[in-house]
Parts: structure tokens; C-alpha cells; sequence
């Protein structure tokens, strides 16, 4: 029987990030794949980031992942989102020629030393007395796994609808995997069903720009990666295009919603909430009758446009009518049609924190499995995963980055303790501590966990002893009132200065920016641009920081209370039925996980917390 330390199922987005990060660290990984030829695939939209997502990407270059790096080789237009709001929102994107993507992650794994890729289908679990040791492929061949990390995506008793006509398959071009969900079933996992789907790609040949918004990349592109030098960067090599929906779109698509799928009854998995189809949006919103289209490339060498927005399962005549009837896509030509897929999913509250299965052990989970949706989403779980399977098979504890450090922590607290009723979309607002949780800091939230590869430590460190040294000065140094600065701040759009004032308070003025400060009273040695975003940002947001520094102490108290993985919920008076079952099924890890799990109340957690305390007190009486 063939033997690795490490074997990842699956070379999608969260299968890439786990196997490379396990070569790289030194363990004989397998990366297994029932299409090599498509490793790092983006099968919907051809971008990396945006809300939350962009914070998430660098998050994965912070922890030493492979996204942010690839993106910035690959892609061809960057741009900043939300850039008028404040800076807790301001999320990077990009889009990317998925070709050129799929190429260099594909060269990557084939050039990785320890990292072996072999296409086959994985059917089977081995596991003895609990413990996963190895799998089983489609040919009857056995390979020994120390740890296994299942990143299936939409594969899984995969389903395609287009229209009324349906067929296996794990995404428009490829087979499903049946046989895997089968063999969970047999070791006792609970299965769900989810639906996702994509747009129609068209002829960028036939589209009448004339007649759309363009939307360029930005003047100032700023790559994700943290080792990408923002000096000379830039990609901004094609443009977006912008149309709408109009009534008549609406009109075609409710004369034919008996053709749809999704609204026929044959789709049984549940969408989406937050990147619906047409129908569903045409439904859903019956008021709104305009609907943006962004029609994006999806490589410089090839005529392919994504028609985001425009997501649907209707049958083909039925999207070229609707494409037909928006501003200029009158004449557009479909290339591949849209379709939705229909895939098992394994309810991720039968995961502990740490994305490894409890019912077996050095079983891991990663993407789409657990009921997420998106590429970013599916890479930090795959990263997460694998640096715990490693953990794992050195019998250390797991590594359990919490809420309040990272997008990655809401991510993972979220499915394993809140669940998954419908595919999962990370977003800004589900994190309670969004303006510590920024893009442009998470090389220096992070850097500590990763393998320091795509961050210097050192030079982090070196980074945050000027940036300390720079707002100490502008504390310190006091600005009067005088003719330049009074033209200053009039350019700025401020009123004048009637007295002396500290530099830090004059910054603090909300059309005020450090580099206007800095014409009349510069550092005292030169700053790179990372360092002034953060003295900008901290000294803006210093009130609302410390706030917040504040509520993150109080969530950490909490986090600290720790629950016995072995606890026995049944023997605690007072608590309802309906909440020890709850309790059960996550079986939290403290005290706040078990406060954010859905149907547990204050009261609740209250007697849980004094029936403990109580054992802890009887406990220390009888030693």
C-alpha cells in the first residue's frame, strides 16, 4: 500500500492552498484530483476579492498561502471597492485571466518538491477504531494517509440543470463524485443538499460597447501580496463593462419561469441568498426592475466575457432572449450557457474549530463541503485545514485563530458554531471587529502564524517601531496657526486654524491627509507606503480603535472560559432540553462560542457557567 503523511482530495482552490502549504512544511503530501488538467479552475466569476473576500485573501498571503500571489501574476485590472466609505470597508479586488490563473497554479503544485499529483477518484475512507489511516480510489487502489483533507467542492453527487434537461456533473465540463457521499453516509455523517450556479460566457466580439459603461481598473493599482512591491505595479490591462436588466428582461424571464428549475420543483438543494439568480432576483425583488450586468473578460487570449449578474438556469433560448434585451448585448453570442449545480454538502457543525471531522479523526474538511460558497473562502479554509491536519499528525494542540484576529476566524466560528443553512458568503458585516480587521493590516495581525514567506516578521516588527516613532512625533510636535497652513487646509476643504494645535489633532481633520501634512512638516525619515496608511488610519480612527481594543479584551475573557470537550450537558439542572441538544451537537469550546450558538440563550450559558464553577470548587475540596 502506497503511504503519505498528508493526502488532499480535490484540486480546486481550497485543495491547492492545503497541499502546498503541507509540501512546504516538509510532509509527503498527495494531491488527488479526478481532473488534473483543471487544477485552481474558476468555473464562475474569473476574479479574487472584493467585499470581505480581499480582506481574506491577504489574510491567506499573511498565514504564508499562495492566492494573493497568484493573482498578482495573473491578473489584468485591480481595484479598491468601497474607497469613499472608511477604511474597515475598503476591500481589494481583482479580475483575472483564469487561464493564465489555472497555468500558474498548476506549474506550481507539478514544481513543488514533496507534493505528488495523481488523477483519481477517492470513494472511500479507511478508518479504524475512529481514526481515518487511509482512502480508497475508484480502482480499488488503497493509499495510507497519516491525514486527509477533503476540498470536493461542487462535486459531490454533483447535479447540472440547464433548463428542463439534467445530468451528472461536478461543474459544466466535468464528472461528479458519487461514490464519496455514499461513504459518508456509511460512517454516519449527516449530508445536505445546497445548489449553486453561473452565468452565460459570450462573444466579446458581439457585445456594442458604445452603448455600456466602462468601468476601468484604478490609477493607483495596489497588489495583494504582501511581497508584491507596490512601486511600478500595475496590471490594469483591460476594462469592465457595465448594462442593466430593464422590463423587458423581467417580462421574458416570468413568461418562462415554468422552463426553470430552480421554480419548477426539480432543484431540491437550497441557493444562495447573497448571489442569486436572475429568477430569484425577479422574484424576490418584483419592484426592482433594473438589475446591473458587469461584463468582465476572462483572459487577454480569448473572446470568453463573463455576464455577471446574470446567473440563471434557464434554458438556452430563453438567456439569449434575455441577454438580447439589455443595452448593448442585442446582439451577443452565447459561447457556454449558464447552469446550475446541485452537490451534497456535509453540515459543518459535525466539525470541530480546528475543520477536523468528530466523528473521525484526522478526517479535515475544506470549501464548498462545509457549506461555503466562493474561491477566497474555500483557499483560507484549505490553508486552516492543512495547518491543523499538520498539528494533528505532531500531536500538538490546534491552531484556532478566534474571531477577533482575523476574517479567517469569522469564517470558521461561523459554520462550525452557527451551521449552514444555505450556501455561506463571508461579508464585513458579520465580523464584530471590522476596523481591526483591515486589508492593509493583516500582514501584521497574522505574520506570527504563518511560515513568514510572503511577510518578514523582522521587517514587520522594524515597520511598527517607525510607525509607533512617527505618531509619537505628530502627538508631540505642535502646529500654528500661519498662512501655509491655513492655504493648506483651505485646500483640504477645511476652515482655517484659530490656535495652536497638535499635528496628530490637525490630522485628525476629515479632509485632511498625511500627505498634505507632510508638505509642511515631513518625517524625519522616509516612510514606505504601508507605513503612512497606517499612521493615517490609526491616527483617523484612534477614538473608534480603542473602543473597540476595548469590547476585543471582553470577547477574549470569554473565549478563555474553556468547556471540556467531553462535558456532559445531561447532567446539568435547569438547562432545557432543546439547548442541551444544541450544546451537544456543537459541543463549543468555551463559554463565547457557546453564546453564539443559535438557540442558546443568556440564561442558558449562565447555568452552564455556575454548574461548572460548582464542579470546579468540588473538584479543588476533595484535592
Amino acid at each position: 500500500m502506497n503511504a503519505v503523511d498528508i493526502l488532499v482530495i480535490g484540486a480546486g482552490h481550497a485543495g491547492i492552498e492545503a497541499a502546498l502549504v503541507s509540501a512546504r512544511c516538509g510532509y509527503r503530501t498527495l494531491l488527488a484530483s479526478m481532473h488534473l488538467d483543471a487544477i485552481g479552475c474558476m468555473p464562475c466569476n474569473p476574479s479574487i476579492g472584493g467585499v470581505a473576500k480581499g480582506q481574506l485573501t491577504r489574510e491567506i498571503d499573511a498565514l504564508g498561502g499562495e492566492m494573493a500571489r497568484a493573482i498578482d501574476a495573473t491578473g489584468i485590472q485591480f481595484r479598491m471597492l468601497n474607497r469613499s466609505k472608511g477604511a474597515a470597508v475598503h476591500s481589494p479586488r481583482a479580475q483575472a485571466d483564469r487561464f493564465l490563473y489555472e497555468d500558474y497554479m498548476g506549474e506550481l503544485c507539478r514544481a513543488t518538491p514533496g507534493l505528488s499529483l495523481r488523477e483519481m477518484e477517492i470513494t472511500d475512507f479507511i478508518v479504524e477504531d475512529g481514526v481515518l489511516v487511509g482512502v480508497r480510489s475508484a480502482e480499488g487502489e488503497e493509499i495510507a494517509a497519516g491525514a486527509a483533507i477533503v476540498c470536493t467542492g461542487t462535486f459531490l453527487r454533483g447535479l447540472l440543470h440547464y433548463g428542463m434537461t439534467s445530468r451528472p456533473g461536478g461543474r459544466g465540463d466535468a464528472n461528479a463524485a458519487d461514490s464519496l457521499s455514499a461513504a459518508y453516509e456509511r460512517l454516519g455523517f449527516t449530508l445536505g443538499r445546497l445548489k449553486t450556479g453561473t452565468c452565460a460566457r459570450i462573444d466579446r466580439n458581439t457585445v456594442d460597447y458604445e452603448r455600456l459603461v466602462e468601468q476601468p481598473g484604478d490609477e493607483d493599482p495596489r497588489p495583494f501580496s504582501f511581497s508584491t512591491p507596490i512601486e511600478g505595479f500595475d496590471r490594469n490591462m483591460i476594462s469592465c463593462w457595465l448594462t442593466r436588466t430593464n422590463e423587458q428582461t423581467r417580462d421574458i424571464i416570468l413568461e418562462n419561469m415554468d422552463q426553470s428549475p430552480l421554480y419548477s420543483g426539480k432543484i431540491e438543494g437550497i441557493g444562495t441568498r447573497y448571489c442569486p439568480s436572475i429568477e430569484d432576483k425577479i422574484v424576490k425583488f418584483p419592484d426592482n426592475i433594473c438589475h446591473h450586468i458587469f461584463l468582465e473578460p476572462e483572459g487577454l487570449n480569448t473572446d470568453e466575457m463573463y455576464v455577471n449578474g446574470l446567473s440563471t438556469s434557464l434554458p438556452l433560448e430563453v438567456q439569449y432572449a434575455m441577454l438580447h434585451s439589455c443595452k448593448g448585448l442585442e446582439e451577443a453570442r452565447i459561447i457556454r450557457p449558464g447552469y446550475a449545480v446541485e452537490y451534497d454538502f456535509i453540515p459543518p457543525t459535525q466539525l470541530t474549530p480546528a475543520l477536523e471531522t468528530k466523528k473521525i479523526r484526522g478526517l479535515f474538511h475544506a470549501g464548498q463541503i462545509n457549506g461555503t460558497s466562493g474561491y477566497e473562502e474555500a483557499a483560507a479554509q484549505g490553508l486552516y485545514a492543512a495547518f491543523n491536519a499538520m498539528r494533528y499528525l505532531a500531536k500538538e494542540a490546534p491552531l484556532i485563530i478566534n474571531r477577533s484576529e482575523a476574517y479567517l476566524g469569522v469564517l470558521v466560528d461561523d459554520i462550525v458554531t452557527r451551521g449552514v443553512l444555505e450556501p455561506y458568503r463571508l461579508f464585513t458585516s458579520r465580523a464584530e471587529y471590522r476596523l481591526h480587521l483591515r486589508h492593509d493590516n493583516a500582514d501584521l495581525r497574522l505574520a506570527a502564524y504563518g511560515l513568514q514567506r510572503n511577510c518578514s516578521v523582522p521587517q514587520i516588527e522594524e515597520r511598527e517601531k517607525r510607525i509607533a516613532a512617527e505618531i509619537k512625533r505628530l502627538r508631540q510636535t505642535t502646529g500654528a496657526p500661519s498662512e501655509a497652513l491655513n492655504e493648506l487646509l483651505r485646500e483640504c476643504g477645511e476652515a482655517p486654524a484659530m490656535q495652536a494645535a497638535p499635528l496628530e489633532q490637525i490630522l485628525r481633520r476629515p479632509g485632511m491627509t498625511l500627505e498634505a501634512l507632510y508638505r509642511l512638516w515631513p518625517p524625519e525619515e522616509s516612510l514606505d507606503f504601508q507605513s503612512k496608511e497606517q499612521i493615517e488610519i490609526r491616527v483617523k480612527y484612534s477614538g473608534y480603535l480603542e473602543r473597540e481594543a476595548r469590547m476585543i479584551h471582553q470577547f477574549a475573557k470569554t473565549e478563555k472560559l474553556a468547556i471540556p470537550d467531553s462535558f456532559d450537558y445531561d447532567a446539568v439542572p435547569g438547562l432545557p432540553r432543546e439547548s442541551r441538544q444544541r450544546l451537544k451537537e456543537v459541543r463549543p469550546a468555551n463559554f463565547g462560542q457557546a453564546n453564539r450558538i443559535p438557540g442558546i440563550r443568556a440564561s442558558d450559558v449562565a447555568v452552564l457557567h455556575i454548574y461548572l464553577v460548582k464542579q470546579q470548587r468540588a473538584r479543588q475540596a476533595e484535592e
